[in-house]
């Protein structure tokens, strides 16, 4: 899952980043709206948690253009600003969820997994491709019913795979799925991922397999 981080408070969201990271999220941070709307422009986000009291305005402004560039984008609001009418200020704007500062994790990541089983998702939590099911809500990966081990970038290079089987995926587009804004990507970093996780697929006889498509990018079908 790619999280799109709105928040202000340094030492907020350097704990809020270095948590999910640790559940194998992508997670780009932006400190203001200005930086947060031109993040959004250049990325694919599963998922944005938002705080409501920037520098620049009220993050709820964001709402409604994140949600029309993105229908099934999931936003939840992170606010110290918990009265009943900032409550309904935030849901009636487009979010679906708001959670109070101060917080606990747990109950941050408990929110995410409900607001990611909306009933507008069920069709699309499950990915099957030959004897391989992606659990995209859980981002668990099972061959024949037996759990595949996957580190957070090889998982990441699945699931966008995964989304496009049949379809050539650019490289630059790839890239974008898997790594976030401030990420340091050595040149044969993706294809050092893509070569492991081929293996991976392949031992665990997943029943698919990843092309290579010289000079363009990557993909993914069912083994013939």
């Amino acid at each position: 899952m790619r999280v799109l981080l709105i928040e202000d408070e340094p030492e907020l969201a350097e704990t809020l980043r270095g948590a999910m990271e640790r559940e194998r999220f992508v997670v780009d941070h932006a400190d203001r709206l200005e930086v947060a709307r031109e993040a959004a422009l250049q990325a694919p986000f599963d998922l944005v948690l938002l705080d409501r009291t920037l520098p620049d305005g009220d993050g709820l402004t964001l709402v409604p253009a994140l949600r029309a560039s993105n229908p099934g984008l999931a936003i939840i609001v992170l606010s110290a600003r918990g009265e009943v009418a900032d409550r309904i200020a935030g849901l009636d704007e487009g979010a679906d969820d708001y959670l109070i500062k101060p917080f606990a994790l747990d109950e941050m990541f408990a929110r995410i997994r409900a607001v990611r089983r909306r009933p507008a998702d069920l069709a699309g939590e499950e990915i099957r491709a030959g004897m391989l099911v992606y659990d995209l809500s859980n981002d668990e990966v099972a061959v024949g019913g037996v759990r595949l081990e996957l580190p957070r970038r090889e998982l990441r290079v699945l699931a966008a795979l995964l989304k496009r089987r049949g379809r050539t995926m650019m490289r630059e587009t790839l890239e974008q799925a898997v790594y976030g804004f401030d990420d340091e990507v050595q040149s044969n970093a993706l294809d050092s991922h893509v070569s492991r996780l081929r293996r991976k697929l392949a031992d665990a006889e997943a029943g698919v397999e990843i092309h290579a498509i010289r000079g363009v990018g990557y993909l993914l079908r069912e083994a013939s």
